[in-house]
């Protein structure tokens, strides 16, 4: 008599069909498509090809970056110790006669 109130109802089902992207087949087209603007002629086609080269190189030779910022950082190091050595010189060199200086009343 009371069964219909037990009954649950059935779970939905919900399909999705993931659509296929190819990164490298896009982005031929757009190379494709650069092409043949510069092949017309069009100025802002040289130039977004000449950037675009230096943004594609940068992403892929990340050793020279590497490189760059080792050689980078080891030069800050190297005028950090040197600022210290002259600092530490100068305080022990020239502080007493400053001192000196200032204690003549």
């Amino acid at each position: 008599m009371f069964k219909g109130l037990s009954r649950l109802p059935k779970n939905r089902q919900y399909t999705y069909h993931p659509r296929y992207w190819n990164p490298q087949k896009e982005e031929l087209k757009e190379r494709l498509k650069k092409a043949e603007l510069r092949k017309k002629g069009d100025k802002n086609a040289i130039k977004e090809r000449i950037s675009s080269g230096f943004r594609r190189g940068y992403k892929t030779d990340t050793t020279y970056r590497r490189q760059r910022v080792v050689r980078s950082n080891l030069t800050l190091v190297a005028i950090i110790v040197m600022l210290l050595f002259l600092a530490y010189y100068g305080l022990g060199v020239y502080l007493p006669k400053i001192l000196e200086a200032l204690n003549l009343n």
